[in-house]
């Protein structure tokens, strides 16, 4: 892939034109990745005058297999000829990107041998919608062109989607609706923002259970629309901030928390072959519940997540 440069660094140049982190660029610089009119350049602050021909490779997701070792598994939900459901660790990331070095949920589908759609091309195999690396939870898997067309419908037009359970730092003050249009942030790519040239978002937060201390909160989360970081951004518009999500504004002491507490807890779509109605609970990993365990009465919390109890309580003011 290739791109005519503009004027400055060509870490920033190639952060703005991939839409990494800056130490994922300056790691695909440093390992050979990039050249500027057919030199390699190893040094993330080589200076561009404008007007340069900057290539860079992308390795292909069997590349980059061969690359990484699977090592993990990951508990399967439901499975049929035509899709899988997959209860996503955390700090898995689901499909190869310029710097990513790990194995991927992509990787472990190839090498499980499951069949896969090929719509999203060769590093995304399969993958119809994401989770962010640090969230947990329920994903689909579309095994053939047909059901990734179908579900890619289902997600254009809401009737297939998720709620999700997040701990936040303060509490509601009430079920609430939050829409706001969302884009990047003007100062900090790695971030999305609320901000009135973005795309339209439109999100739903219910209360759901407060801690033990009355300062954390329980909640659960409809999305309406699918933007990046969107419970987060719409949450931190609010004053609000889920636990370990130091990117938006939450602070906590140093490793207490090693990850944003942001679980996709039910998944609701129509079987792309059958048209039956699927409600799919992926149950919480173990970070997520010792942080329950240590601030909340755990006697009422299977009632709060009830699948049921959700579902009707966002049925009640959305």
């Amino acid at each position: 892939m290739q791109f005519i440069s503009q004027e400055g660094r060509l870490d920033k140049i190639l952060q703005l034109e991939l839409g990494q982190t800056r130490n994922q660029v300056e790691n695909f610089i440093k390992t050979g990745n990039v050249t500027v009119d057919d030199k390699v350049i190893k040094k993330c602050g080589y200076k561009l005058k404008g007007g340069e021909v900057v290539k860079y490779k992308i390795k292909s997701a069997k590349e980059q297999s061969e690359d990484c070792r699977v090592d993990f598994d990951v508990d399967i939900l439901y499975e049929d000829d035509d899709i899988l459901v997959i209860n996503k660790p955390p700090f898995l990331t689901v499909h190869q990107a310029p710097s990513v070095k790990e194995a991927t949920l992509v990787d472990w589908l190839k090498t499980r041998g499951v069949s896969l759609s090929t719509i999203s091309g060769d590093e995304r195999h399969g993958i119809v919608h994401r989770i962010d690396k640090q969230t947990s939870g329920a994903l689909v898997v579309a095994k053939n062109n047909e059901a990734h067309l179908n579900l890619s419908k289902q997600l254009q037009d809401k009737s297939m989607g998720r709620y999700y359970l997040a701990l936040v730092d303060m509490p509601l003050k009430e079920n609430s609706i939050v829409e706001k249009a969302i884009a990047r942030n003007r100062n900090n790519r790695l971030k999305m923002g609320v901000d009135e040239r973005g795309k339209i978002a439109r999100s739903a937060f219910l209360k759901l259970m407060l801690s033990n201390d009355l300062k954390t909160e329980l909640i659960s989360a409809k999305l309406f629309t699918g933007r990046t970081h969107q419970i987060r951004v719409h949450l931190n518009s609010i004053s609000r901030h889920i636990l370990g999500d130091n990117l938006y504004g939450f602070k906590s002491k140093k490793g207490k928390i090693k990850r944003v507490m942001l679980h996709a807890y039910l998944l609701y779509l129509s079987h792309p072959r059958t048209g039956k109605e699927l409600l799919i609970k992926a149950p919480l990993f173990d970070d997520f519940k010792e942080v329950l365990q240590e601030k909340f009465n755990m006697e009422k919390i299977d009632e709060k997540i009830d699948p049921s109890y959700i579902i009707n309580s966002f049925d009640a003011f959305c």
